[in-house]
């Protein structure tokens, strides 16, 4: 049962396709934990841009597979990155949202057997 995450968004833009489903949880779980890390290596290194640039990537996902809490919170690191703030300010935000992630990751994994 989903509690990490809410596929009724990716159903709705399918019209319920099973396949059209599947590729996006596959791309969600395989490519979303390379982009945090690059926003980690972003944040870590002020990097700014390349924080924004995988923020900016990955809040689409964030929103369709019903990560509210997540899609929030990444907007909060995209507004860091266009101000170029200092990295104490958003270190607890992006930790929460990679645990959210990364619970995503997990939870879809074990739900489609992937």
């Amino acid at each position: 049962m989903a509690i990490n995450y809410n596929l009724a968004k990716v159903y709705a833009l399918s019209d319920n396709d099973p396949e059209f489903v599947m590729q996006i949880i596959t791309l969600f779980v395989t490519e979303l934990p390379e982009d945090v890390k690059q926003i980690d290596l972003g944040i870590k290194t002020k990097d700014h841009k390349l924080a924004y640039a995988y923020a900016h990537k990955i809040k689409p996902s964030l929103d369709l597979l019903g990560m509210t809490v997540a899609h929030q919170e990444i907007l909060e690191v995209e507004a860091w990155t266009k101000a170029e703030g200092k990295r104490k300010e958003i270190v607890d935000t992006f930790e929460s949202v990679k645990s959210q992630i990364d619970k995503a990751v997990k939870e879809i994994k074990k739900d489609f057997d992937l």
